[in-house]
């Protein structure tokens, strides 16, 4: 991922990165061209006797039918009691389809706020999985809405992917485009004024960009992009690199107006009162991806204790700013028990042959870190997670957002599955259930700013659904695609038990079981064809 700076004729601004990718034998993604999975949307669908979790923290309430006009929530009408007969003189009129949700559960769609339309980077690994793979493995998990960090295949890309989406021409979640910000000199850079930066953005705006994703650059470049975003309505994101972060950490950026901040890169440096620059470990290189990665889980042992003035000043400070936080705690969850991770019950079935290479140790691959993993690394990490996870639990608790993102496609975690894991590590912070959902749904919605079209169960807005045989709230777990390893009492027999049945796309209809199946089988051709050198 290391390069030095572009001299070219300038690109279409959100294409600099994947030209230089492509020119390393990292071509874009294969994108999606057609959609064979999804029925409707229906000119009157009706789920029938569902009880309704919303996604704004209330409390599971129902039975109660929903109406979807097209592709948008036309009713939502209580029909009884709990455990009750429901008199059908209550009921609305029949649907041209209907699905019976009788015992089972509805909560809004699922919001991805961090997310890569596959990784051109697998390419080096052999044939990388098609965006048909991603797709149907975040629909499989009920992700109904993602924002793409990087736009890594091509803003042009992105966005043309996100106009199929939005016309059901493929089946994929509603996609926000946030291209890569050109700035930084160990990615790429070719913005080196202020000037240039305002043009850059103006010029993505008009490519289409609904974001952009930073990793940092030098703070006066920095400071008029973020100024130009809020003066084009282009929201931001920001992975505060290391190397960038010694001049501005998360809460200098909040106070700019950067609109997230990614990971928790920059976090702790605000949170520093003992130092202004990490200590880093004698013989640190940032490019030897095992000091990247190792030094980066002790930033938070060195900051300002919880609690402490420094502390509750940070926190303060950035609820002051309506600032947003995109943990992505799953993208690290290796670096604590790296061979849970390895031995995942999804890798055999899910994951695609050039990403499971792409993760196993090597000089030179991002996130490939493992050739020196230890027992002390892991210890730091869990270390780490406490701290960072006690921080944005207060700051949950304060009144602050934090939303749910995955960041999959790295370090052992594949796309769906990834998103799972992050409700259950948000869950390990201290979020009740509720409070998970609230994250994975209506504030995800704030945060790229469409809570007026989606993220809670309201008559008015699309129709992001989804169907569950079970209570999510009881066990996130079964929310995998695999499902979880249960007892069947009655037969005292293991069975693998799975709640979502039914994943609604502003009123198109996807059946998992569909969607999972076809995921195995494109894996099983992929892995046949280079068996058999095909």
């Amino acid at each position: 991922m290391s390069g030095s700076n572009d001299t070219a004729p300038a690109l279409p601004a959100g294409t600099e990165i994947t030209a230089k990718n492509t020119r390393l034998g990292m071509p874009p993604v294969p994108a999606a061209t057609g959609r064979d999975r999804g029925a409707g949307p229906y000119r009157r669908l009706v789920l029938r006797g569902a009880t309704i979790i919303d996604g704004t923290g209330a409390p599971p309430w129902g039975p109660a039918d929903i109406v979807v006009e097209g592709d948008r929530i036309a009713a939502i009408v209580p029909v009884g009691t709990p455990h009750r007969p429901i008199s059908p003189a209550r009921r609305p009129p029949p649907g041209e389809y209907e699905i019976d949700c009788h015992g089972k559960f509805v909560t809004p769609g699922l919001i991805d706020c961090h997310t890569h339309i596959g990784v051109p980077y697998h390419a080096l690994h052999g044939k990388v999985a098609p965006a048909d793979y991603v797709y149907k493995l975040w629909l499989a998990h009920g992700v109904t809405t993602v924002r793409e960090m990087g736009c890594f295949s091509g803003l042009d890309w992105v966005s043309e992917q996100r106009e199929a989406s939005g016309a059901n021409r493929i089946a994929a979640p509603r996609i926000r485009a946030h291209p890569y910000f050109p700035a930084v000199n160990d990615m790429l850079k070719t913005i080196h004024t202020p000037e240039e930066a305002r043009d850059w953005l103006r010029r993505a705006k008009e490519n289409g960009a609904d974001g952009v994703k930073f990793f940092g650059a030098p703070p006066a470049i920095m400071r008029a992009a973020l100024e130009e975003c809020g003066r084009l309505g282009l929201r931001s994101g920001c992975h505060h690199a290391q190397q960038a972060v010694t001049r501005m950490n998360a809460l200098t950026t909040a106070g700019w107006g950067l609109t997230s901040a990614e990971h928790y890169y920059g976090l702790p440096e605000a949170l520093y009162d003992e130092r202004v620059v990490q200590t880093y470990p004698p013989g640190y290189n940032y490019n030897d991806e095992y000091f990247r990665f190792s030094a980066a889980g002790q930033t938070f042992l060195q900051a300002a204790e919880p609690g402490s003035a420094k502390w509750n000043e940070v926190l303060e400070r950035f609820l002051a700013l309506d600032f947003t936080f995109v943990p992505t705690f799953t993208i690290y969850d290796a670096n604590r028990d790296l061979m849970r991770f390895r031995r995942a019950d999804w890798h055999d079935e899910y994951t695609w042959p050039s990403m499971w290479r792409y993760f196993q140790p090597a000089r030179g691959g991002h996130g490939a870190y493992w050739y020196r993993w230890s027992t002390g690394n892991e210890v730091e990490w869990k270390a780490h997670y406490r701290l960072w996870m006690t921080f944005l639990n207060a700051y949950k608790n304060r009144g602050g957002r934090v939303c749910t993102g995955s960041d999959s496609g790295f370090i052992f975690q594949i796309f769906g599955f990834g998103y799972v894991r992050e409700l259950e590590l948000l869950q390990e912070a201290g979020f009740n259930g509720l409070e998970v959902l609230r994250s994975a749904t209506i504030q995800g919605a704030e945060l790229l700013g469409l809570d007026g079209e989606t993220g809670s169960v309201e008559v008015g807005k699309l129709a992001d659904l989804l169907v569950l045989d079970e209570n999510p709230l009881e066990d996130f777990k079964l929310l995998y695609g695999t499902g979880a390893l249960r007892l069947n009492e009655e037969t005292n027999r293991p069975e693998w038990r799975r709640a979502l049945r039914h994943t609604i796309r502003a009123g198109l209809v996807f059946d998992v079981e569909e969607l999972l199946a076809d995921i195995r089988a494109m894996v099983a051709a992929q892995k046949e064809a280079e068996a058999t050198g095909a």
